[in-house]
């Protein structure tokens, strides 16, 4: 990102925090106000950054968008394959590529591993990031949890891994994260089922939802809903891993480890870009 992409980027972030913060509808006047631009020209920024309108965006906050989401844009893990890494329900121009540490290595708890790690403005609020020389082993939100929790629950997974403030190691591949131009690596630090549902989660397309259900189907743990569940939660690369795209089957929400909040913002500014590259309304 150049210096005014930065800007702007940063303009819109907190525009989206402002619209879901709100407890209801805000006019382009209030919102372009609030980041000190006039109308037109904040709309242009952000239905450059979002794919849409703020108008727009907030139609697809309303509490209903995750059962529309399960009715029309439910993704089976079979028919998502093709799809997600690669294909057209990527966020533009946004491709990932995950390597897994080994279960020997996962059982060290770390040891050994340096892990580097920095604080980012996204979308979605404040963005804990941290990862390895093989990539992101890390992404969290603090919005609703606070960055001291944010920062104990990440360190906690790895407790016996050195941890290094260096945000300058990892800017590039969170700007392209949630810039959505380039390529990221994803270091999975887990343990192997945890990793085998973390992996049919990124085979779910942007924009598309599926549920905890097929989730446990996919990875031959048909009757094992609740560790699947478990599992989910315990992602550590939220956003890039998408845990977020799983619902239940009623169409509720569920749990988000980062917030409930946080989850709704992303299902929301998914479907508005994937909707906007789709040619949608």
């Amino acid at each position: 990102m150049d210096m005014s992409d930065q800007y702007h980027y940063a303009v819109v972030a907190r525009a989206i925090r402002m619209i879901d913060a709100a407890d209801g509808p805000l006019s382009l006047e209030q919102l372009a106000g609030a980041m000190t631009m006039s109308p037109a020209h904040f709309q242009r920024v952000f239905s450059q950054w979002v794919g849409v309108s703020p108008k727009r965006y907030q139609q697809y906050l309303t509490l209903g968008h995750a059962k529309g989401l399960l009715a029309e844009r439910f993704s089976t893990l079979a028919t998502a394959d093709g799809v997600g890494l690669s294909g057209s329900g990527r966020l533009h121009d946004l491709f990932l590529r995950w390597e897994a540490m080994s279960p020997g290595e996962f059982a060290r708890a770390g040891a050994g591993l340096e892990i580097r790690w920095g604080w980012f403005d996204s979308p979605f609020g404040p963005a804990l990031a941290m990862g390895t020389d093989k990539g992101l082993c890390g992404l969290a939100f603090a919005a609703e949890t606070g960055p001291e929790a944010a920062m104990d629950d990440l360190c906690a997974r790895w407790p016996e891994a050195s941890f290094v403030e260096a945000p300058d190691k990892l800017r590039g591949w969170v700007e392209v994260a949630f810039g959505g131009r380039g390529e990221v690596p994803l270091f999975l630090i887990g343990r192997p089922l945890q990793i085998k549902v973390w992996e049919a989660l990124l085979r779910i397309p942007s924009g598309h939802v599926t549920t905890y259900t097929e989730l446990a189907r996919a990875t031959d743990s048909p009757k094992a809903v609740r560790a699947v569940g478990t599992a989910v939660g315990r992602n550590p690369i939220s956003f890039l891993i998408p845990c977020h795209r799983a619902l239940r089957k009623s169409g509720a929400l569920g749990g988000y480890h980062w917030g409930v909040g946080v989850k709704r913002a992303m299902l929301a500014w998914e479907s508005a870009r994937a909707d906007a590259i789709a040619g949608g309304p």
